[in-house]
């Protein structure tokens, strides 16, 4: 389990890689790559049947890496993942199962919300860093920009159709603490095993907040 809090990970780099891996051979030398441009928190999403496996994979083999899960929807999921190595946790929406399993095992939360009524209830449950999903459908940057005062206190990773071209509009808002985004490792240059690339485009993004 991870001994940081969501924040300290979300802190970790502007960028939260959300990955779908297919391959479980590449698992290792993609979290690599990843790790060797900076980007250190690995959001591996439970979207294949090797999912599991890959976050065990990288876990025991990438000690740079903090390594998450996404697309937890059921508290088995949040059991399946703590046992497989999963040091954090993301969900696509918030509800009270995976929630209470994820406070069970001690896997710290990023619970996604769509509306400041989620954000809210989120909130009475003591949460103060949360995923704004799917971000650009649901308005983009000027959405979490008009959040800011009234749901002040609050920090988003905003997730979903984040990209190259506009993770900086998003990241220079007070309100936003990172983002996640699938970009920094493209399918084509996983299935090639291109991690010269994904190194590369892992060291723009770290710099995301610097250039």
């Amino acid at each position: 389990m991870s001994a940081l809090s969501i924040a300290e990970i979300c802190r970790l780099a502007p960028v939260v890689p959300v990955l779908v891996i297919d391959d479980l051979e590449k698992a290792v030398p993609l979290a690599e790559a990843l790790v060797a441009g900076g980007l250190r928190a690995l959001e591996v999403t439970l979207r294949t049947p090797v999912a599991l496996q890959a976050i065990r994979a990288i876990a025991d083999a990438v000690p740079g890496a903090e390594i998450g899960v996404g697309t937890l929807r059921t508290a088995d999921d949040v059991k399946a993942s703590v046992d497989a190595g999963a040091r954090f946790g993301v969900a696509p929406g918030f509800t009270d199962a995976v929630m209470d399993a994820a406070e069970a095992a001690s896997l710290p939360m990023l619970p996604g919300v769509a509306t400041p009524s989620e954000a809210m209830a989120a909130a009475d449950r003591g949460l103060e860093i949360l995923k704004f999903f799917p971000a650009e459908a649901n308005g983009g940057a000027p959405v979490l920009k008009a959040w800011a005062s009234p749901l002040a206190g609050l920090k988003f990773c905003p997730t979903g159709g984040v990209s190259e071209k506009n993770a900086r509009d998003y990241l220079t808002l007070p309100n936003v603490i990172c983002v996640g985004g699938s970009w920094v490792a493209p399918k084509d240059a996983i299935a090639n095993g291109d991690w010269e690339t994904i190194t590369r485009i892992s060291k723009e993004a770290s710099g995301l907040l610097t250039a």
